[in-house]
């Protein structure tokens, strides 16, 4: 083993001082990734066979969490053996970097889970975001897991696309504070102490073709980078974001990729990156063989690192040896080679791999560690339950009288559990296993080995063999069950008989969420005959590449309605004459065109985790008081996606009094429900919003304030939302955009100041010749409880001459909340608040 570059050096040098004494083959390696399974035996250690695969090193170690049956202690053990054989066994002892999915908590057995990422845009709580990130970040360096292939950054305003649950929804500003509260929180102040973020899918890879997953990303160069680079080039600039992933998909026919204007002129540039590029597992491949843009796998490799790609992952197709053997050839010049490898090298020592390449595999430690976080994951699942219609007051229900609970998500544990969590990667190993669960080649394929080859080594095949076995267990196991007791997760149904012991409580399913799935409608509406009220558990389920979901990772529909069995259901139940509360739980926006006139009431659950059916049963009988909004519209139909808050002023449903068009011919061109929307079992009455700065220039500060008080009878929380209206010059601009918001919680009759401050640098924008400009004239800000029917306003003038940004160099407002002692009469002027009504009609 070589001698190291001494600690006192910076990262970098460090990097660039073991760089010098590297083979070509070893620095192709550090490019390059291996599937856990193809390294580690039945008991974990090295298998003997390939040891030799592991000479010149690795520079990663792909998803060991995620598929299996690993404890966390077992982790971190298969971690250290392999940390132990690269550090002992070869030339320059390089420690790999393990990575893992960590959207909403360690994908991987024995780790918290929290609510799904959309649910958790959907609190607008940014500080406990952070916190969230930053237990998952402690308890992956606790198992030596040091790079998270989070936070999703798209910005998704595509119903139609599966993923959209992945995301923090539609609006660059809100998915911007989110993305930015994650990468601080699971990076932590130092690399040393937490883990690398890794930001996805770098660029535009929620606004594709029909809304279908890898297709084409059909977005000119202004809206990517003024929407879509947002997320990413904040993370960057504020909080030193290590690394990034590219989209699959293909924008102007250039896979993103391969892709030099995409992942070097503007990632590195212009957003100013310095981390390192990782692939999205199988880019290579799919360049080679799904996008036929390279005539080999090598030649793909070629083209991928040339454009900026630093990593192949999950293993070697294009990169690897194949690398080093285009060096010697004269394809590749070695200081392309170096200038990635000296990023990965960089990252190992920043995260003091070098010093620490071990963690401590102590069961009790790990297990204690690992459960981390479970009051904060039911806290979020509370913060984001939604509250979108609630006629007549019904609720919250009295906990008393007769409650028939009918629908697929009555008794369901599941629905918290979408993709991208251990639960649906357990479903998605009976998918793939299908009626063979102990299958070896059926599991080895899972794990990535390829036994098309032929020639699987002995001890492979036994590792293999073991991985069967422990995925079989895991598979035979009742996953209802299973959640119940590792996750202490609760059905709605059983959630109201806890909630409301004195009531009778019926239920029925009724009818699957899909159509596949078994009906009984007459049993269910005989259930809930004698019922004073009656609560429908609905919506849709997450999961991976298809199978009885309604989204998902290549799970995309080009109908968005509630499916067709369940509109049924409320039909026959809406017959019986009886008060009807909708709770649906949903990632994507669901189509309720056909249903919403029939309830009385609805809200919305956004897959919260264990804690789902417990949090929306709090808020059904009035435990919790629902404080969320919804991080996207609701469309009527689909025929109006994409739409969103930030549609251009004179496009969508942002027409002016001077349109010829006013929208459609058979509905409204307005969303069902709009972004930002979410009612309140108190009322919250609004001042008016003023302009607290004497003047605005170009290059100086807008401060805005404004009273907001809580007019009801009980506790509640208010999101405070701020928006714009500017136009430009030769360039058209949302029709209006969030620029601020603040989560306040106020008690009855209590008033609170919410104070914004918006740098003019903060509203910059691409102007007509190219330039990121701010330019003087008239802008109205307008402030409420939601992104329509804003009740407060005012117009002013900013002044002085347009300025020019080489950079964007502010992303969010500066809030400030101040409460009142003592409000026992409201402020003067205040206006009604509009949340208090649906956008419905």
């Amino acid at each position: 083993m070589s001698q190291r570059p001494p600690s006192s050096l910076e990262p970098q040098q460090r990097a660039a001082e073991l760089l010098r004494e590297m083979t070509v083959t070893e620095k192709a390696m550090q490019l390059s990734a291996v599937m856990p399974l193809s390294v580690l035996d039945v008991d974990g250690g090295l298998l003997s066979g390939l040891r030799r695969d592991l000479a010149n090193g690795i520079g990663h170690v792909s998803g060991i969490g995620m598929v299996g049956n690993r404890s966390p202690a077992k982790i971190a053990a298969s971690v250290n053996a392999v940390q132990h054989h690269l550090v002992t066994q070869s030339r320059l002892g390089i420690p790999a970097i393990f990575h893992n999915e960590a959207l909403n908590g360690v994908v991987a057995p024995g780790f918290t889970v929290f609510p799904t990422p959309i649910g958790l845009a959907a609190t607008w709580d940014p500080d406990a975001i952070e916190e969230m990130a930053a237990v998952i970040g402690r308890q992956m360096r606790g198992v030596g897991l040091l790079q998270a292939l989070a936070p999703v950054s798209d910005v998704a305003r595509d119903a139609r696309w599966g993923r959209v649950h992945e995301t923090y929804g539609e609006d660059p500003y809100l998915v911007t504070a989110m993305t930015l509260a994650f990468t601080r929180g699971i990076q932590g102040p130092r690399l040393g102490e937490r883990v690398l973020a890794t930001a996805k899918h770098f660029l535009g890879y929620a606004m594709t073709d029909a809304g279908q997953n890898m297709a084409t990303t059909a977005v000119g160069a202004r809206e990517l980078y003024e929407v879509y680079a947002r997320p990413f080039e904040a993370a960057i600039r504020e909080a030193g974001l290590a690394s990034v992933m590219n989209s699959y998909s293909d924008i102007d026919g250039v896979p993103v990729a391969i892709s030099h204007e995409i992942l070097t002129d503007l990632l590195r540039d212009r957003l100013g990156f310095q981390g390192t590029v990782v692939s999205d597992y199988s880019t290579v491949a799919f360049l080679h063989n799904r996008q036929g843009v390279a005539d080999s796998a090598a030649d793909a490799g070629l083209l991928a690192l040339a454009a900026g790609l630093d990593i192949e992952l999950p293993s070697v197709v294009g990169y690897g040896t194949a690398l080093a053997e285009a060096v010697e050839r004269g394809a590749l010049r070695e200081n392309d080679l170096d200038r990635s490898v000296l990023r990965v090298l960089r990252d190992k020592f920043a995260l003091g791999l070098f010093e620490r390449p071990y963690v401590d595999d102590d069961p009790i430690v790990l297990t204690e560690l690992a459960s981390e976080g479970a009051e904060l994951s039911a806290r979020l699942a509370r913060e984001s339950v939604t509250l979108l219609k609630n006629d007549g007051a019904i609720l919250p229900l009295a906990r008393q009288g007769r409650v028939a609970v009918i629908g697929p998500h009555a008794e369901g544990v599941l629905v918290g559990f979408p993709g991208y969590t251990y639960p649906a990667a357990v479903e998605l190993m009976r998918g793939m296993s299908a009626a063979t669960p102990s299958d070896s080649e059926t599991v080895g394929n899972m794990a990535g080995v390829d036994f098309t080859a032929g020639g699987v080594d002995k001890d492979l095949g036994e590792a293999v063999a073991a991985l069967a076995a422990e995925v079989a267990e895991v598979l035979s196991v009742d996953l209802d069950e299973y959640v119940t007791d590792r996750y202490s997760a609760s059905s709605l149904a059983d959630a109201i008989r806890h909630i409301a012991p004195r009531s009778e409580v019926t239920v029925a399913r009724g009818t699957g969420v899909v159509a596949a799935e078994p009906t009984d409608i007459d049993a269910a509406v005989a259930a809930a005959a004698d019922a004073d009220v009656i609560v429908v558990a609905l919506g849709g389920r997450g999961g991976w590449f298809g199978g009885a979901v309604t989204e998902g990772e290549g799970s995309d529909t080009a109908d968005i309605d509630l499916p067709a069995p369940q509109v049924e259901l409320i039909d026959a139940l809406a017959r019986l004459g009886k008060p009807m509360i909708g709770v649906f739980s949903m990632g994507r926006p669901l189509g309720l065109s056909h249903v919403i006139d029939l309830l009385d009431a609805v809200l919305v659950g956004f897959y919260g985790g264990p804690q789902h059916g417990r949090a929306l049963a709090e808020a059904l009988f009035g435990v919790i008081n629902p404080g969320g909004k919804l991080p996207y519209s609701i469309p009527r139909h689909s025929g109006q996606i994409p739409i969103h808050s930030g549609q251009h002023r004179g496009s969508g449903y942002r027409r002016t009094p001077e349109d010829l068009h006013k929208g459609y011919l058979d509905m409204p061109a307005t969303p069902l429900y709009a972004f930002g929307d979410g009612l309140s079992y108190t009322s919250f009455a609004y001042s008016e919003l003023r302009l607290l700065s004497d003047a605005v220039t170009t290059d100086g500060v807008a401060e805005f304030s404004i009273d907001v008080t809580n007019t009801g009878h009980r506790t509640g929380t208010e999101i405070v939302q701020l928006y714009l209206e500017q136009t430009a010059r030769g360039v058209t601009r949302p029709a209006q955009e969030l620029i601020g918001f603040a989560r306040i919680d106020l008690d009855v009759q209590q008033s609170a100041t919410v104070r914004f401050s918006v740098a003019m640098s903060q509203l910059v924008y691409v102007g007509f010749d190219g330039d990121l400009v701010v330019e003087p004239g008239e802008k109205t800000a307008r402030a409420g409880g939601s992104s329509v029917g804003l009740p407060s306003h005012v117009t002013f003038e900013v002044t002085g001459p347009p300025v020019a940004f080489e950079r964007r160099q502010t992303f969010l407002a500066q809030t400030e909340v101040t409460f009142a002692d003592d409000s026992p009469t409201l402020p003067p002027a205040l206006a009604p608040a509009s949340h208090t009504e649906n956008s419905e009609g």
